[in-house]
């Protein structure tokens, strides 16, 4: 069906803590002054992308997935499995966790639980975000949440440009203001929140908090993932490879020139964070510019890029049945 990139149009999420740098950056229309996440290649029932050109355009990647599995090597599941986003922290976001597979099945009737990725594309100076946590005990977690001792509690961490953080269901975490990131995620919605900073919304209320739950799901005492970066440099490319594990595999391309033919493992979802370029296949050519993103269907072998710019890659790891 498709012999080109699948370009996909972008969705944006009003959030308490959202800005408008996601327009400065890419040049999006925002919606409103508050623009806190672009979801950028989504299938989610809270919010599915439109396919721009080909065949589907029109019709959403929820669609797709549902009705042209040959354009994901006939992958199982009922639910598109990934979520790529770019959030914008004009103000900090609230410290939350996520459940795992288990727990969102059991309590949430949802399919998935939630572990994601960060790669961080922008950071002001003195920029921070919350990494885990430093009670030992689930008794000693509880008492600094109901005495407030927050400074106590969370583990700050410095971020910069390009820094990566993985981070599974169960972390404690939260983005700090001025930050921005492309987050990796799987295909879930589910946040419990454990502090807000008693700030409130438009109309002077706070948001809801989920202390027990967030009690139950947390890692504790926290850990530190182990995660490896390797780089390799091929014909025209930067290639470096963030992480794999059980749900996705991540990686950053930094292109100068023209690649070499790469081979498409199975269907890739890529985001161009810098500059402009050429996708060739089977002879023809598509042009991409900063802020586009994209999917290289599995009815597509292989491809070249061609021009100057800065990608993230991201595959599923979930069995396919066919292709």
């Amino acid at each position: 069906m498709y012999k080109e990139p699948i370009m996909i149009a972008p969705l944006f999420k009003e959030r308490i803590w959202g800005g408008t740098k996601l327009k400065d950056m890419y040049g999006y229309a925002l919606p409103s002054e508050k623009i806190g996440e672009c979801w950028a290649i989504s299938g989610h029932e809270n919010g599915t992308n439109e396919i721009r050109n080909g065949p589907l355009a029109g019709t959403t990647l929820k669609q797709a997935w549902e009705n042209h599995r040959e354009l994901f090597a006939g992958e199982e599941g009922e639910e598109f499995p990934l979520l790529t986003k770019i959030l914008d922290a004009n103000d900090k976001l609230s410290v939350q966790v996520h459940p795992d597979d288990t727990y969102a099945k059991e309590k949430e009737k949802k399919t998935y639980g939630k572990t994601e990725c960060w790669y961080v594309i922008d950071a002001e100076e003195g920029a921070q975000i919350v990494f885990g946590h430093h009670a030992d005990t689930e008794e000693e977690f509880r008492q600094r949440i109901e005495n407030g001792e927050w400074e106590e509690l969370l583990r700050y961490v410095n971020v910069q440009a390009g820094d990566f953080f993985y981070v599974p269901s169960g972390t404690i975490h939260a983005i700090g203001a001025g930050v921005r990131i492309l987050e990796t995620q799987q295909n879930s919605d589910i946040t419990y929140r454990v502090y807000d900073y008693d700030r409130t919304d438009g109309n002077g209320e706070k948001r809801d908090l989920h202390l027990e739950k967030s009690i139950e799901v947390a890692k504790i005492p926290h850990e530190d993932p182990v995660t490896e970066r390797t780089e390799s440099i091929v014909k025209g490319m930067k290639r470096e490879h963030l992480i794999s594990e059980q749900y996705f595999s991540v990686e950053h391309w930094d292109v100068h020139g023209s690649t070499e033919e790469i081979v498409n493992p199975s269907y890739l979802l890529l985001s161009l964070l810098d500059g402009d370029m050429i996708v060739r296949t089977e002879g023809e050519s598509y042009p991409v510019r900063k802020g586009d993103h994209f999917i290289i269907p599995a009815t597509v072998d292989s491809f070249t890029l061609e021009g100057t710019g800065k990608l993230i890659v991201s595959h599923s790891n979930k069995e396919k049945s066919g292709g």
